[in-house]
């Protein structure tokens, strides 16, 4: 599964790594987080230098929906629910200081983008109420989208909330656009590089670690998706989901707003023009990573769904990404505890990161190089968890623990190593140990199925080929190669 981003991005290419190099700033991720983050912090005289493990956007900034959107389902009212009003408002003014940074980049850099109304709507009555208090979130906080029962799409709606003056890019021409100018600044842009580790440096310096060697900095920004390092613990705080997108022809009208639904099974529309082709962007039927016996199937549905509704080819192009949910309703973005004040994170975006990732980006360098035009960004996140977010990580994790139980249990009471048919995979029972074999392209592999970082049990995704942890959300290639952490190296060969 490629993306219609990533399979029509634009080149970037890629500086040479050099062990031992020093640096003001370090920033592990080249997403839209990683990248804008280093951009700013090189306009401001710092001497940046960007590792990314494999290619610019390749995890989730180049398989988003990519809506640049202040309207963003129920994420106010959940917020307010955990945070209130104050947070809300916070939230907002961070999301649309994001939101006005990238659209002035894309306009002052010649990236594509398109200014569309945004729709979030419902079709039961118990979406309607949360429509009812997403509008009084939005509104308390100044946001001021508005109730309707007009909308382009071919069946009824309970109710939906519209704001306009909202937009959709094509992320990677963002971020090829955002590598050019970090580069114009003099940051360093390394693909290609993982980073797997960090220590202390001389000098009160961070040690970066990597398996090429090592390089140091004043200050290590994670912009990792979740954070590589686990001195956190923000895996025990965020709920890893993965959803599918894809993208259809269109061969008739379609809407030209962006739409989400509150109602189960999510659903996600947008257009794009790539290429000389118009599409229809879908996307939804999110679930926990790891968690769902048959994700393929997922797929199927909502290409049924789609092209059902719409006038649209099959999809061209089928992709899925993954964002984290955080137990205290809002992203964690600042220094990372017990980091010594010297490496920060940004994390739990929760499906919106094209002005979450800005924002914190924004954040991010005004703690680090403080700027005069600061507008107060490094207040925007400052999520605290209460009783009820305790009562939520509690749960999150007691269902960790279950998954964990349950993996092993299953594992060892399989030990058929009988070769599963092309596409399929399943975990058995090897000397008390779970094995994982996987059929992919007329290749049979046999991994272990223990994921490195805390040891839970893997579990086969038939949509991606890939071995999904269900614990923390860690994701591996069916040869065991790393897709995505917190773990920070691959699967053994079994």
């Amino acid at each position: 599964m490629e993306s219609l981003w990533l399979s029509t991005a634009p080149p970037v290419s890629s500086d040479p790594f050099i062990p031992s190099g020093e640096y003001d700033v370090v920033v592990a991720g080249a997403g839209l987080t990683g990248l804008a983050a280093a951009l700013l912090l090189a306009r401001r005289g710092q001497k940046v230098a960007v590792l990314e493990a494999r290619q610019v956007g390749a995890v989730t900034s180049g398989n988003t929906t990519a809506k640049v959107s202040l309207l963003q389902g129920v994420q106010l009212s959940n917020i307010a629910s955990h945070q209130g009003a104050d947070a809300v408002r916070d939230y907002v003014n961070a999301n649309r200081a994001g939101q006005e940074w990238l659209l002035r980049f894309c306009r002052d850099h010649g990236v594509d983008h398109d200014i569309r109304t945004a729709y979030t709507y419902a079709l039961s009555e118990k979406g309607r109420q949360s429509l009812d208090a997403e509008f009084s979130a939005a509104t308390a906080a100044g946001l001021l989208p508005q109730m309707t029962l007009e909308t382009e799409l071919p069946f009824e709606v309970s109710g939906a909330l519209e704001l306009p003056e909202q937009a959709q890019i094509h992320p990677l021409q963002a971020l090829a656009a955002l590598a050019a100018e970090l580069r114009a600044a003099g940051g360093t842009l390394v693909q290609g590089i993982r980073v797997t580790g960090a220590g202390r440096a001389a000098d009160n310096r961070v040690r970066v670690l990597t398996p090429s060697g090592s390089v140091s900095a004043r200050h290590l920004v994670l912009a990792t998706g979740i954070p590589i390092l686990d001195r956190g613990g923000y895996f025990a705080r965020l709920l890893p989901l993965r959803s599918y997108a894809m993208a259809h022809p269109i061969r008739g009208a379609v809407p030209q707003g962006m739409y989400l639904s509150v109602d189960s099974p999510s659903r996600s529309l947008r257009t794009a023009r790539v290429g000389g082709t118009d599409y229809l962007i879908s996307g939804g039927n999110g679930h926990a990573v790891g968690r769902h016996p048959h994700p393929q199937s997922l797929v199927e549905d909502l290409s049924r769904w789609t092209t059902h509704h719409f006038a649209v080819a099959d999809p061209t192009y089928a992709w899925s990404a993954q964002d984290y949910e955080p137990a205290s309703g809002v992203p964690y973005v600042g220094q990372v505890p017990f980091g010594d004040g010297s490496i920060f994170a940004a994390t739990g975006f929760n499906k919106w990161g094209m002005t979450n990732a800005v924002a914190a980006a924004l954040a991010l360098s005004q703690a680090i190089a403080p700027a005069a035009e600061g507008n107060g960004a490094q207040s925007w996140y400052q999520p605290k968890l209460s009783s009820r977010d305790v009562l939520s990580a509690v749960r999150d994790n007691a269902e960790v623990g279950l998954e964990m139980l349950a993996g092993w249990a299953s594992s060892l009471a399989d030990t058929d190593e009988a070769v599963p048919p092309e596409g399929q995979g399943k975990v058995v029972r090897r000397n008390l140990r779970p094995v994982g074999i996987c059929t992919v392209n007329g290749e049979v592999s046999r991994v272990s199925a223990v994921c490195p970082h805390l040891g839970g049990v893997l579990a086969w995704n038939d949509a991606e080929a890939s071995w999904d942890c269900p614990l923390h959300g860690s994701r591996f290639a069916a040869d065991g190669g790393l897709l995505e952490g917190p773990a920070v190296r691959g699967l053994d060969r079994a």
